[in-house]
């Protein structure tokens, strides 16, 4: 299968072509304009692609595909939140023009594309239970806003244009290699940081949110899993169903660096538009592709910190 992987330099876009080449796939990787290039190899190459420009993506698509799994997005809520014209214009509008350039293309190649986008469970209501794909939606936030205009984006490519669509909602994922603005990865750095100058406190924020952690490799499997035995015009959660708070996580992270330094509320860390509750149902992805995650909490706080030291 070949396939294209935009966002191929980002964080969960490198897993993925990783995951794909192990399957035997051609992987054409699109990037970011002056962004350094992933995997290349006889089965990798590298295109440009800039989700704001006209031109940039019908350029991406001059060889047939396959599948697209589109990944280039405004990924992290704090950059939404701090320019929210531009989470729209890559992650609305640049999914509008990239599903109607590829409907284009796939007239001439005389093909029947897959597009998979990966949206977000933040998409849904807050709601206090595990989420299913049939909950309500009610974004909260500029880029969750943004996501869920994409996914309509990719639904009228399909009804007006014969793509064929799936949708994935991944709940938080992590682990080694995620850009420190994170959470998790910004907390092991500022833990180590106290390890390291023998500090005896740490400010935090509100500790209390739960939340339902995938590790990337999990992520990058549900997506390949999903080329071959998803079903299009289906939307996918993909979630490891556990539950888990950021209190517990912030106490692993302490006990695996050895340290209990004392925590003092910092009010500048409380996000109000953050959710309480944000865990995932993932029953449909595994009747449909046999998908579960194999990794466990540990693994994805071991390897940032294990990343973190090198």
């Amino acid at each position: 299968m070949k396939v294209l992987v935009t966002g191929a330099n980002g964080f969960v876009g490198r897993a993925v072509v990783q995951r794909l080449l192990a399957e035997g796939d051609t992987v054409i990787g699109a990037v970011g304009p002056g962004a350094p290039g992933g995997s290349s190899g006889a089965n990798c190459t590298t295109v440009s692609l800039d989700l704001r420009n006209d031109f940039s993506i019908p350029a991406a698509l001059t060889e047939p595909v396959d599948a697209v799994i589109h990944l280039a997005a405004v990924a992290l809520s704090k950059a939404a939140d701090r320019d929210p014209a531009l989470a729209w214009k890559v992650n609305a509008e640049g999914t509008a023009k990239l599903t109607a350039a590829l409907v284009a293309a796939a007239a001439s190649w005389e093909t029947q594309p897959l597009f998979v986008l990966a949206s977000t469970a933040d998409v849904y209501a807050w709601q206090a239970r595990p989420i299913k794909e049939e909950d309500c939606v009610q974004p909260s936030t500029p880029y969750a806003t943004s996501k869920l205009a994409a996914e309509l984006a990719a639904w009228q490519a399909a009804r007006c244009g014969g793509l064929r669509v799936i949708v994935a909602r991944p709940f938080p994922h992590s682990g080694a290699g995620q850009d420190e603005s994170f959470w998790i990865p910004a907390r092991a750095r500022l833990l180590r940081f106290i390890q390291d100058r023998g500090g005896v406190a740490v400010p935090v924020g509100d500790l209390t949110a739960v939340r339902d952690f995938l590790h990337v490799d999990d992520v990058a499997d549900a997506y390949a899993l999903l080329l071959r035995r998803g079903r299009p015009g289906e939307v996918y959660n993909l979630a490891s169903g556990r539950a888990v708070t950021l209190d517990e996580i912030h106490t692993r992270l302490e006990e695996l660096l050895d340290i209990s330094p004392k925590r003092e509320v910092d009010a500048s860390q409380v996000r109000r538009e953050a959710r309480p509750y944000l865990v995932g149902d993932a029953a449909k992805l595994r009747a449909a592709t046999g998908w579960s995650p194999r990794r466990t909490l540990d693994d994805i706080l071991r390897g940032i910190l294990d990343a973190q030291t090198h």
